[in-house]
């Protein structure tokens, strides 16, 4: 399966709360959904797309937008889709992997424009904690 074009239509960000300065401990719940899937042409289908980032009572960043793809099987995935609502675990890892790739980094950029934590997991950075059986071979870079 290829995806020829991945455009974004719509965004929108919305904060419920005003930042008061204290932090507070929120998650931050991802979801992507296919919202249209029809065929577009021999061997291809349009698909329209939403993905969400909600803060609970916090805010939420919503994406919407439509790719198109290329594939053998495309014509009968559309209509599967149509009929049930189901996408083949071929299309469907595809396809959200795809949305995510394009949409995560978007809300970040939004979620700093109107304050609210990034929708990604930040690394945690441990210092000065040791592993009990750990060979020196194993052993990563130290951060001091």
């Amino acid at each position: 399966m290829q995806i020829k074009n991945l455009q974004l239509k719509a965004m929108e960000a919305r904060r419920y709360q005003s930042p008061d300065g204290r932090p507070m401990q929120i998650r931050i719940d991802h979801n992507s959904s296919v919202t249209l899937f029809a065929p577009a042409g021999e061997n291809e289908a349009n698909i329209e797309f939403q993905y969400t980032a909600s803060y609970g009572p916090l805010g939420v960043i919503k994406i919407e937008g439509s790719m198109l793809i290329n594939d053998a099987n495309a014509h009968d995935a559309a209509g599967k889709w149509a009929s049930s609502r189901q996408l083949e675990p071929e299309f469907a890892k595809m396809i959200h992997n795809s949305v995510m790739q394009a949409c995560v980094p978007q809300a970040v950029g939004l979620a700093k424009d109107i304050r609210l934590p990034p929708p990604i997991p930040l690394p945690t950075i441990n210092v000065g904690q040791q592993k009990a059986s750990v060979s020196g071979s194993q052993l990563g870079p130290e951060f001091a």
